[in-house]
């Protein structure tokens, strides 16, 4: 028998290693990850935020509820930096859904044309200023839920509204507050949806209106994505991610 035939014949009879089952690997993760702070460091964490800034502002610019809703609408894929830029123009020429509308999606898109996506975009804001027009006298609902029914916003941006337009004290999640939620952790969560439900749950009463901006600021400048900042963090030692960056 050649040397190849052997060779395969103890291949074929060799046992198969035992394979892990996915399961069991995810056992094994979920057992590493550390549990949720308690209440009362929770309530400590947004104290600290409480008194380092007392009243967080997010970083669009706008100068009513129209603009704002448009404002977030337009910052989907963009920089706030950039849709400001864009705005500054649009805004004085079209600071009401009756005013968008008379620019139209042609004049619209000569705005906002430097964003990602600026003619989904503009389609999106002229069918949004037809429907506020046309269903709600030209103002802006005071409603996730009727927000939601609009072209182009899902729940964080209509939840930023709300919390911002109307100081409903909703969590609107983008992917720091996702980040920052889970790293403390505040909650262990898998989805956008799963951890506004889980904050909006937890958070103390007296901190959950201006929760939305102090989490995405620190996970913004501080509790960075690939290297979080440790060193100069507010709560460091209140938190529980085990791959820190303090020397």
């Amino acid at each position: 028998m050649s040397d190849l035939k052997q060779t395969s014949r103890r291949i074929s009879k060799a046992k198969p290693k035992p394979s892990v089952p996915a399961k069991a690997v995810g056992k094994a993760v979920r057992s590493r990850m550390p549990k949720p702070v308690d209440r009362a460091t929770m309530v400590e964490i947004f104290r600290r935020w409480h008194a380092a800034d007392p009243e967080p502002k997010g970083e669009l610019d706008y100068t009513n509820p129209y603009t704002l809703l448009v404002a977030v609408t337009l910052s989907a894929q963009a920089t706030d930096v950039g849709v400001n830029k864009a705005t500054r123009g649009l805004f004085a020429v079209a600071d009401t859904p009756q005013r968008m509308l008379e620019l139209g999606e042609e004049g619209l898109r000569q705005h906002i044309k430097t964003l990602n996506f600026f003619n989904t975009k503009a389609k999106n804001v002229i069918a949004m200023a037809r429907r506020l027009v046309e269903e709600f006298n030209g103002e802006v609902p005071n409603s996730v839920e009727i927000l939601e029914t609009l072209p182009g916003v899902g729940r964080k941006t209509a939840s930023v509204v709300v919390n911002i337009a109307f100081r409903d004290p909703r969590v609107a999640v983008d992917t720091h507050i996702f980040r920052v939620t889970n790293r403390l952790p505040l909650a262990i969560t898998k989805t956008p949806l799963d951890t506004q439900v889980a904050l909006e749950k937890l958070i103390p009463d007296e901190y959950r209106l201006h929760a939305h901006h102090w989490l995405i600021l620190h996970g913004r400048y501080i509790c960075k994505a690939r290297k979080p900042e440790c060193w100069r963090c507010q709560v460091n030692d209140l938190c529980r991610y085990p791959d820190k960056t303090i020397p």
